[in-house]
């Protein structure tokens, strides 16, 4: 089963190497995940993604660990329907609005 997750992560997050430290992780993981991180403009880090369901929550169980360098005090997890819209994994720019397509 493939789902979509979108996920927001809060805490000490930016400045940390956390989104290389999520875009290695997807890397790593056993099923193949597709989708973006980034920064938004208040602090948090945004990941959308697609993929068999045991995958995504493993990443979220990553995510919420963080780094080293990184403290997670929150995270906000949406499940939703695939579109097949991501060809791989990426790092994009900081973005002000979660969600949206830039």
């Amino acid at each position: 089963m493939t789902d979509r997750l979108h996920a927001l992560i809060g805490g000490r997050v930016q400045g940390v190497g956390f989104r290389y430290f999520v875009s290695r992780s997807v890397a790593g993981l056993d099923e193949p995940v597709h989708g973006w991180v980034r920064n938004l403009t208040d602090g948090r880090v945004e990941i959308l993604a697609e993929g068999p369901r045991h995958a995504l929550e493993n990443l979220l169980i990553v995510a919420r660990e963080g780094t080293g360098a990184s403290k997670v005090n929150r995270v906000e997890e949406e499940w939703g329907k695939v579109t097949g819209e991501f060809g791989d994994f990426s790092i994009r720019p900081t973005a002000k609005n979660p969600g949206a397509a830039s």
